[in-house]
């Protein structure tokens, strides 16, 4: 049993800055969205990535049942709709989603990918998702939206990317 202080450990790990993300399903009931830092990038082939989901969040029994999900990868001067997906609805806020392969995306985000659960791995108070990415949409001309210590935040001067054919990129990757 652990004696480390779960605040302790969550200010930790706001000192890594990520990336916003807005998780969402198709149920019978309509589309489900939800806020989200915790995904990441698996494996290239097979295509896959992977969501960390709350076993308190309303949409983790949905993703189950529909058995698929999007992920959109928010855009700078998305704060708003990070915000309404975090739990703090905006009453006026206009249907946000367009579909890709059949899943609800949002408007405007830097990346979207519509997966087919793969895997589902259980995980202390969470459920890890390994999601098989079938559909992927970018728009590579956005700035990412960022979240670091608690606040939503720009990447400042932000650098070309690198070529694809860089060795140090194809290292990282």
């Amino acid at each position: 049993m652990s004696t480390l202080d779960p605040r302790q450990l969550r200010d930790a790990c706001g000192l890594f800055g990520t990336g916003v993300n807005v998780i969402a399903t198709r149920h019978a009931d309509g589309d489900h969205g939800m806020t989200a830092n915790a995904f990441m990038s698996i494996s290239l082939d097979p295509p896959l990535i992977a969501i960390s989901i709350g076993e308190r969040a309303r949409i983790l029994p949905l993703l189950q049942e529909a058995g698929q999900f999007s992920v959109s990868t928010l855009a700078e001067g998305q704060e708003g709709l990070a915000w309404h997906f975090a739990g703090r609805p905006a009453e006026d806020l206009a249907n946000p989603f367009e579909t890709l392969g059949g899943l609800p995306v949002i408007r405007g985000a830097l990346a979207h990918y519509a997966c087919d659960i793969a895997n589902e791995i259980r995980a202390g108070d969470h459920t890890i998702f390994l999601g098989h990415v079938r559909n992927i949409a970018t728009d590579p001309g956005a700035r990412p939206l960022i979240f670091y210590k608690g606040r939503f935040g720009a990447v400042a001067g932000q650098a070309p990317a690198p070529e694809l054919c860089d060795p140090l990129a194809e290292a990282i990757w």
